[in-house]
């Protein structure tokens, strides 16, 4: 499983010119699984991903988690963090889970962040859909996250 995070002021997501999700200040997380994810993959992200201290506090240091600043998530399902670039031209995606069980994963990570999290507004996009991203990132502060 991998988190491509994103600290932002603002992000929203659009499925045929509809807004479908927006956030204000939070993390935008675009998340990729893979054939090997289990309920223990999903759960331990989950609490990690609400519980990293991604916000400044009083002395600019990143020291703050999104409950603390009252922030938001913004979940995007994204298969291509399993692109593998290294030979030709042409991603790969064989190390990417099958479209039915990424989905299904998606769902359940949806449901731990929800249980995990119930204090934090999470805003999704649509598994499979085409996405247009909208967003106006922080610091800018950008991580991967991998399980």
């Amino acid at each position: 499983m991998r988190l491509l995070i994103q600290r932002v002021e603002w992000a929203g997501v659009e499925v045929e010119s509809q807004e479908v999700g927006r956030i204000g200040r939070g993390l935008l997380v675009l998340v990729g699984f893979r054939r090997e994810d289990t309920e223990a993959t999903l759960a331990r992200a989950a609490h990690k991903l609400v519980n990293l201290r991604l916000f400044e506090d009083e002395a600019g240091r990143l020291n703050r988690s999104l409950r603390e600043v009252g922030g938001e998530l913004l979940i995007v399902s994204q298969f291509t963090l399993y692109g593998r670039l290294e030979k030709g031209f042409r991603p790969s995606f064989t190390e990417a889970a099958p479209a039915a069980e990424a989905q299904k994963h998606y769902e359940h990570f949806l449901v731990l962040l929800r249980q995990t999290a119930p204090d934090i507004r999470i805003a999704t996009g649509i598994f499979g859909a085409f996405m247009r991203l909208h967003l106006l990132n922080y610091g800018p502060v950008t991580l991967l996250l991998e399980f």
